[in-house]
């Protein structure tokens, strides 16, 4: 059986006429019968070439103000007719209903008027009807009927048309036919998330998907599914991996705690701060956040809450790094940092955040609420006879901000606006303390004077024992043990400053 099928009739009513014209003016120099409504049929007679009217296929006018146009037996029988079943074929000649081979349709801009703050009303005339139902039934019927289904098809189409004559295949056809149900399921799904207000029920769906080079391993596939370039502008330098996907994530949302701060510079590896420093100018808070583990720094993302400026630049382009995030550059900065081929340069835009967290877990998906709360002074109840100094309440902020930002179970030090260290994704809040002990003195730091975060409370005063003979003078801790007493007693007896947030901060 021959499924290669010429069009020979079209249907077109699109919202927006960008990009139709050399589609229409192809169609007519192939001899196709036009059918079309309202705006789309003047647009196509202002070009000069002939269209039926679907009024005067269908004998009644379009009513409701717009909002019945095409509904109705002649339209979608000519679209869901079986070509080759003799019980439609006589049923079309019955009651006159005309071919329909092609259906050219796009929808009304639902997300779009949500997204500008229009009005319930004016949201709710943007949910399509006939344009939804006409999608659906020529995808249906992908074995006769062709369907375009927005106007990113348009090219690929008009291609189509003109390489094979205006024929198509059923492979064509059954292409445009899926294209066209993810329109549909996507358009429904928007919908459906405006008016949903039961948190039991997910549902999403991503339009502008990628292909990455690989996933976490080059055996394994990866794509993003995400709007990257709404977040940023890619100034230069290589396609982003899989791995450098999540360490922007990660810098990102740990650069967020910061951005009412003073100039803070922040240099990641495996999704955790391994130098973080707020300073004076840019230049010298990147300097500083460099000495914090200058080892792990090799091969880091770096990313800025300021522009970053010349002398910055210079510094940075020391530095074998993957990616370099601000909000702004010099422009003989970006010079600067173009030099290395393949780093990638990105300009951060302010566009917020997803407040739903997805992940995949067994045979499903785990969501929560974003982690929204960031320790603030007013948040501080000290419970140690000795009170925290005005530059360890700022010390011990500034911990907890990457505390909240780092693997659990974790343990962060900080000392005038600098990370000295941090423990790091220990299964044991006392491994994860060492862990930051052994680091600041393999680097030389001095713990004296320190403030320390966890994102855990103490079960044990254990932690803070051994703090404090590192060193440590002042603690910030969610509190909540059932042995809070242990630890508040020690911190008392050896003048330890300890307050507590009442907020737990797991990353896990």
């Amino acid at each position: 059986m021959n499924t290669t099928k010429k069009i020979q009739s079209a249907l077109i009513s699109v919202f927006s006429k960008e990009g139709l014209e050399p589609i229409v003016r192809q169609l007519n120099s192939q001899n196709v019968t036009l059918y079309s409504t309202g705006g789309t049929e003047d647009f196509i007679k202002n070009l000069g070439i002939p269209v039926i009217a679907i009024e005067d296929v269908t004998s009644y006018p379009s009513i409701l103000g717009g909002r019945v146009k095409t509904l109705h037996p002649k339209v979608f029988g000519g679209i869901l007719n079986r070509q080759d079943n003799e019980g439609d074929i006589r049923q079309m000649k019955e009651f006159d209903i005309p071919q329909i081979d092609l259906v050219i349709v796009d929808l009304y801009p639902f997300e779009k008027t949500v997204a500008s703050g229009a009005s319930e009303a004016e949201i709710i005339e943007k949910i399509d009807i006939g344009g939804i139902s006409l999608i659906r039934a020529a995808a249906k019927n992908f074995q006769d009927t062709v369907i375009v289904s927005s106007m990113d098809q348009y090219s690929m189409f008009l291609e189509l048309i003109i390489s094979q004559n205006g024929a198509t295949t059923l492979e064509n056809r059954k292409l445009l036919a899926t294209k066209a149900f993810h329109i549909s399921s996507h358009y429904d799904g928007a919908i459906f998330n405006y008016f949903n207000t039961d948190n039991t029920i997910y549902k999403e769906s991503i339009a502008n998907g990628q292909v990455l080079r690989y996933g976490e391993n080059p055996h394994q596939k990866g794509f993003f599914f995400g709007d990257f370039d709404a977040m940023f502008s890619k100034v230069h330098g290589k396609e982003l991996s899989y791995n450098n996907l999540l360490d922007v994530d990660a810098a990102v949302n740990l650069i967020n705690e910061f951005k009412n701060d003073g100039p803070t510079f922040a240099i990641l590896k495996h999704n955790n701060a391994c130098g973080l420093a707020t300073r004076d100018t840019i230049s010298e808070a990147y300097n500083v956040a460099l000495a914090c583990d200058p080892t792990s720094a090799f091969g880091g993302v770096l990313i800025s809450n300021t522009k970053i400026d010349v002398e910055t630049a210079t510094e940075i382009n020391k530095l074998f790094c993957e990616v370099v995030i601000a909000p702004a550059y010099d422009e003989e900065a970006t010079t600067i940092l173009q030099e290395k081929k393949n780093r990638i340069i990105l300009i951060q835009n302010q566009v917020d955040l997803p407040q739903k967290q997805v992940r995949t877990c067994l045979n499903g998906v785990l969501i929560q609420e974003r982690n929204n709360i960031t320790d603030n002074k007013n948040d501080l109840k000290t419970v140690t006879l000795t009170h925290p100094t005005e530059q360890e309440i700022k010390d011990l902020l500034f911990a907890s901000k990457v505390c909240k930002n780092t693997k659990s179970n974790t343990i962060v030090f900080a000392k005038n606006g600098t990370l000295i260290s941090s423990g790091t994704g220990q299964t044991s809040r006392v491994d994860a303390l060492l862990q930051a002990i052994e680091k600041a003195n393999n680097f030389g730091f001095d713990l004296k004077g320190a403030s320390m975060a966890s994102d855990a409370f103490f079960p044990f005063p254990d932690c803070v024992e051994i703090a404090k003979k590192a060193g440590i003078t002042a603690v910030i801790q969610p509190g909540g043990s059932i042995k809070d007493d242990l630890s508040i007693n020690y911190c008392n007896d050896n003048k330890v400053a300890m307050v507590f947030t009442g907020t737990r901060h797991f990353k896990h």
